[in-house]
């Protein structure tokens, strides 16, 4: 795998005409900030040698560079899960290669499930940590020699991130929430039991991504920043029932307000 991974990154350097530090993975019905990056050139998955192919409505399967905030950036628009039928180190492949082609910062986002009551539809979530509910770990197996054996998780989402993004808000009056991530394997979206059980363990959000792709960045030394879009609401007592399609509406109208966070943490950093 790991050869394959050089392989990538290489294939990749023959082509750049940037040197893009940062990266941004947009998931579920986000792709949308991708027409705020200025200067593009791009390659679809199935062009790039050994890289998975995105199966789901809404991820368009291509990788992205250009500027954003007058910085150079690449992108992932849409990307990889493990319901996919996709293993973990397969899920992460993105990741190995952007440490290969010199990223140090990864900024992620979602559409998630809010559990918090406070939460609203439409509302942005800083992750401030996660918790990892996949049956199969990412850095399960032989240790990549980018990160050691046991890499420490205490600080997965970048803490001067997190507090730039809240001045940033802050400055332009942005309502930002902050809460913990549950990842899990899916694709059923959960039932009013699994959303209380969720809230009870600690998290705020629950959604089918991210986390492993986090673990990975961090495993390399990658600075994450994550935010979740909530679209939707888990309630014992409110059940209430939820579409793909019905995701995608409420990331689409909350992206403005993400993106604009984004950008200009992106001048900023």
């Amino acid at each position: 795998m790991y050869e394959k991974i050089k392989e990538t990154a290489a294939w990749l350097k023959e082509r750049m005409t940037t040197s893009p530090k940062t990266a941004i993975i947009l998931g579920t019905g986000l792709g949308q900030l991708a027409t705020e990056i200025t200067d593009t050139y791009e390659f679809p998955y199935k062009e790039i040698p050994n890289f998975p192919v995105s199966t789901v409505e809404g991820h368009a399967g291509k990788l992205i560079f250009g500027k954003l905030g007058g910085k150079d950036i690449m992108a992932m628009e849409g990307r990889f899960h493990f319901y996919e039928g996709y293993n973990m180190k397969e899920v992460t492949f993105p990741e190995r290669v952007m440490y290969e082609l010199g990223i140090e910062i990864l900024f992620v986002s979602n559409a998630s499930g809010g559990m918090n009551p406070n939460f609203k539809i439409g509302d942005l979530m800083i992750i401030d940590d996660h918790i990892n509910f996949f049956p199969e770990h990412p850095l399960h197996g032989p240790n990549f020699p980018t990160g050691p054996r046991f890499p420490d998780m205490h600080e997965a989402y970048d803490h001067k991130l997190i507090a730039l993004a809240d001045e940033i808000a802050k400055e332009k009056n942005i309502r930002v929430m902050h809460g913990v991530y549950m990842g899990v394997q899916g694709p059923t979206f959960e039932t009013p039991s699994e959303y209380h059980m969720y809230h009870m363990l600690g998290a705020d959000a629950v959604g089918m991504s991210t986390v492993p792709e986090v673990i990975v960045a961090r495993h390399c030394g990658i600075k994450v920043f994550g935010i979740s879009i909530i679209t939707d609401l888990g309630d014992v007592e409110t059940p209430v029932e939820v579409s793909h399609e019905e995701v995608q509406i409420a990331a689409n109208a909350a992206q403005p307000l993400m993106t604009e966070i984004m950008r200009e943490m992106i001048k900023r950093s």
